[in-house]
């Protein structure tokens, strides 16, 4: 049989102080541990969500701006012309007020280039997706394509042209380099690890801040933020390839792109790390206070026990003639002195009377 532990009064007066501080410490602790997490979690999902938020109206501002200057000069009757000679002059005060756009030109609905801002050959636009979008009936068309001459994405915006009877009599399209729509979602930098990118319909790049990606337009669609928005959730928490936690928050945009900012688990949620650091070194510190006060309060306490311990032992041993210490304290240890001085008493007027009935 396995031998009993038995603890004396200052084990278990030690035990006892330590679970009277450590409980209500502990259960504080968890409190505020869970109440810490929880805000910090909505704080982390404010912020990277009013980032998001923000980026998305711009994009969407941008590329509003850019339709309604489509609409305001496909209304006008050098468009609905449709004459080349009447057009171009237009085209070309698109391109020279509008800095990022670098091409405008016009299409007759079988697809055929009518007129140019850039004076060059007229081409076959009607197998592009920009145009096809207007002929079935969109108000605006889109495609984001790789610029043949920068090597980086652009994007085409397009509407129709109609007459003052409604007939749709042609397209207007700009052709636009995205590096200004780009530079606002790249720069957006959160904290040391946190970025943000825009994915299209099909989930290729428009804008990343690894500019390989954005160059060859690296399909993101099965990114977890961007597969879990699908789903209707909007913020993620995931590993990606390097093993690295991330919480991440996926918006749409007005035409329909994805915009995702993300950030470093381990960064977002440095405030709980720091708290949990702080309640870790406030418990070491009262298990150092709580064992100074527990020796402290021990010996003051058990010191006196033992001597008394000490003088019962020896009056079983017939030395009754001893000094008592504790005989002025006002405690239960007073109490206990004042009892064995009496027990001593008593023991030696026994004797004393056993003594005189021999002699």
């Amino acid at each position: 049989m396995a031998a009993k532990v038995k603890f004396g009064i200052s084990q278990k007066l030690f035990i006892t102080l330590l679970v009277v501080a450590l409980v209500p410490l502990i259960s504080i602790w968890f409190v505020s541990y869970q109440s810490i997490t929880g805000l910090t979690e909505e704080k982390v999902t404010q912020e990277l969500t009013a980032i998001n938020n923000n980026l998305i109206t711009y994009v969407d501002d941008w590329v509003d701006m850019n339709q309604r200057m489509l609409l305001q000069n496909a209304s006008l009757n050098e468009m609905q012309s449709m004459q080349s000679q009447s057009q171009n002059k237009t085209l070309e005060t698109i391109t020279k007020y509008y800095d990022w756009a670098y091409l405008a030109f016009t299409v007759d609905p079988k697809g055929n280039n009518i007129g140019r801002s850039d004076g060059k050959k007229t081409k076959y636009y009607g197998d592009r997706d920009y145009f096809k979008q207007i002929i079935e009936g969109a108000q605006f068309g889109k495609q984001i394509l790789i610029g043949k001459t920068s090597g980086k994405p652009a994007m085409v915006l397009s509407t129709g042209i109609f007459d003052t009877a409604g007939e749709l009599k042609g397209v207007l399209a700009q052709a636009m380099t995205l590096s200004e729509l780009s530079g606002k979602i790249v720069s957006n930098s959160i904290g040391e690890t946190g970025f943000t990118f825009l994915v299209d319909e099909k989930g290729e790049v428009i804008a990343h801040p690894d500019a390989e990606k954005t160059r060859s337009r690296v399909d993101l669609s099965k990114h977890q933020a961007v597969l879990n928005l699908g789903q209707g959730q909007a913020t993620t928490v995931f590993e990606d390839f390097n093993g690295n936690k991330i919480v991440a928050v996926a918006h749409k945009t007005a035409q329909g792109w994805t915009m995702v900012s993300q950030q470093d688990y381990a960064e977002a949620y440095q405030l709980i790390k720091v708290e949990n650091q702080k309640a870790l070194y406030l418990l070491i510190a009262t298990l150092v206070i709580v064992c100074f006060i527990a020796v402290f309060v021990s010996r003051s306490l058990t010191a006196p026990i033992r001597d008394l311990t000490a003088v019962a032992d020896k009056y079983s041993q017939g030395q009754l003639d001893l000094k008592i210490t504790g005989l002025d304290r006002n405690d239960e240890i007073g109490q206990l002195s004042q009892a064995i001085e009496r027990l001593g008493t008593s023991i030696r007027m026994a004797i004393n009377r056993l003594q005189k009935k021999k002699s």
